[in-house]
């Protein structure tokens, strides 16, 4: 398969390349989740997110739309607290 020049750099670039990149995603929590991620990533490298990205989804519940819409201040804490995924207040808020 050819690749783009970007996708060779590190393994989570090959796979999100050769399984992810330029694919439609279906339904309102893969879309969610995209554009939650795409979020994080401002400031960073997408690197640094598809490495975290297991942890998302972990933390804000697979990014359950209903779910992750009913946050209290508790789940703010509690993501806040989170050393597994990007802890930036203006990010989880």
């Amino acid at each position: 398969m050819e690749r783009c020049a970007w996708a060779g750099s590190a393994p989570e670039y090959v796979a999100y390349h050769d399984e992810e990149w330029g694919t439609p995603l279906h339904g309102d929590d893969a879309l969610f989740e995209r554009l939650s991620l795409e979020a994080f990533q401002s400031g960073l490298s997408w690197i640094t997110i598809l490495r975290k990205r297991e942890n998302f989804r972990t933390a804000f519940d697979d990014f359950h739309v209903a779910t992750v819409a009913a946050y209290d201040d508790n789940d703010v804490r509690r993501l806040l607290a989170d050393a597994g995924i990007v802890r930036n207040r203006a990010k989880i808020d």
